[in-house]
């Protein structure tokens, strides 16, 4: 019942049909080059257009993305990133592949970066936050924005789940100085991998297409924006034309994806809002949220952990969460290996895991995690199953809401 995965059909055959028709598998140069339209180059106009950002280039992945957004700021050894401790692992693991340290921080109920974290853990030589617009919903960017102006600090937007989304009538991607999605096959549209970047900055732009083409400048980006900056070497990420044309027939479709999704989620709000002492996750900018997946908060993990029993009992896809982990609590964090020996940018902290990079630095997320309930709304979703999630809450929350009044009667009676 996913997103873009769900929707794989005709377009995308005929798109991907005329690529090969005419021989074109890399979109510089070979059989069929520059017969139009190319689909990679065609995907990084529109979306562009679509976000209202002055340039876009496509890569492999989201990850790539990262890399390529982390590079053209010039990140590396020595430099701080401020990452959401709730986040993908390529959040963590990109920043510490340019040899920078991810520095971790709080959610707040958004479930996206707090940010009055910025203040607590920017440094001299902190270079850039990392917003990650989670699951839909765009981060506070207002109060994001506010805490680094000045300086000197980036703003990248990570847009990977999120294509679509809207912060205050902006399409994120465009707010902060770079932005990056994924295209991978559980996101809201897919090529089965691939990435893009977007920016509006000349320097930038070049620097993005530098380190995913090798170093190099061809003369199609040229014509885009004339080379000003430094030749240094990049690495290999480079979008071909069959993923380009998957991803431009999933990304006309966007639009009217977006538009059902929202309807659906109404729908769900609608049937559940006015539940007694049900707390829903915190949308900053709620015209903007794409709608997908509702978050529930429940007041323990005990409870949460009953609600999801019920509802799957029921029949109702209903998850803790999709995907993503506090990064405290996975490999690579608790390791803080790089690569090679000399390439982590933890050396030097011990003991380790150091203080910052522990589950009991982050008690704010832990609660929210350990609390939640992940509600998923997918493309093939019908109004049919909407309402059965409705009515399924309504059947088992007034069991939930007795025994939380229990508890917390229980609470007082022993803490007179």
């Amino acid at each position: 019942m996913g997103l873009g995965e769900c929707l794989v059909g005709e377009a995308e055959k005929a798109l991907v049909l005329q690529a090969l028709e005419r021989g074109q598998l890399f979109r510089y140069y070979g059989v069929g080059a520059g017969e139009p339209p190319a689909m990679v180059s065609t995907l990084e106009r529109e979306f562009a257009g679509h976000v209202g950002s002055k340039f876009a280039l496509a890569v492999t992945s989201g990850t790539a993305a990262l890399e390529v957004a982390l590079g053209a700021l010039g990140i590396g050894p020595g430099d701080e990133v401020i990452v959401p401790v709730w986040s993908w692992i390529s959040c963590f693991t990109a920043v510490v592949r340019m040899g920078a340290r991810p520095v971790l921080a709080e959610s707040d109920d958004s479930l996206n970066l707090d940010p009055a974290e910025i203040a607590r853990l920017r440094t001299p030589r902190t270079k850039a936050v990392l917003v990650v617009h989670y699951q839909g919903v765009p981060a506070d960017l207002d109060a994001i924005l506010a805490a680094v102006h000045g300086t000197g600090v980036a703003v990248i937007e990570d847009c990977a789940e999120s294509a679509g989304a809207t912060y205050r009538g902006r399409a994120i991607g465009s707010i902060g100085a770079i932005g990056t999605f994924s295209f991978q096959a559980r996101k809201i549209i897919t090529s089965g991998e691939g990435g893009l970047v977007t920016t509006s900055d000349p320097r930038l732009y070049e620097r993005t297409v530098r380190m995913s083409d090798v170093g190099q400048y061809r003369a199609f980006h040229e014509k885009l924006s004339p080379a000003a900056g430094q030749v240094f070497s990049g690495s290999n990420f480079r979008m071909g034309e069959l993923a380009g044309a998957v991803a431009l027939a999933q990304l006309r479709r966007l639009p009217a994806l977006k538009l059902r999704l929202r309807a659906m989620r109404q729908r769900l709000m609608d049937g559940i809002q006015d539940l007694p002492g049900i707390r829903f996750r915190r949308i900053p900018d709620p015209a903007g949220d794409l709608g997908f997946e509702t978050y529930l908060f429940l007041p323990s993990a005990r409870h949460a952990a009953r609600l999801r029993e019920e509802l799957a009992a029921l029949g109702v896809n209903c998850t803790q969460h999709t995907g993503t982990y506090c990064h405290y609590a996975r490999a690579y964090c608790q390791t803080g290996a790089a690569h090679a020996p000399g390439a982590s940018p933890f050396a030097g902290l011990a003991p380790w895991p150091a203080p910052g990079y522990r589950e009991q630095d982050f008690p704010r997320t832990r609660s929210l995690v350990e609390r939640m309930v992940a509600l998923p709304l997918g493309a093939l979703y019908t109004e049919a199953d909407v309402d059965h999630v409705a009515a399924s809450l309504r059947a088992v929350w007034p069991g939930l809401e007795m025994e939380t009044v229990g508890a917390r009667l229980a609470g007082s009676a022993s803490n007179p």
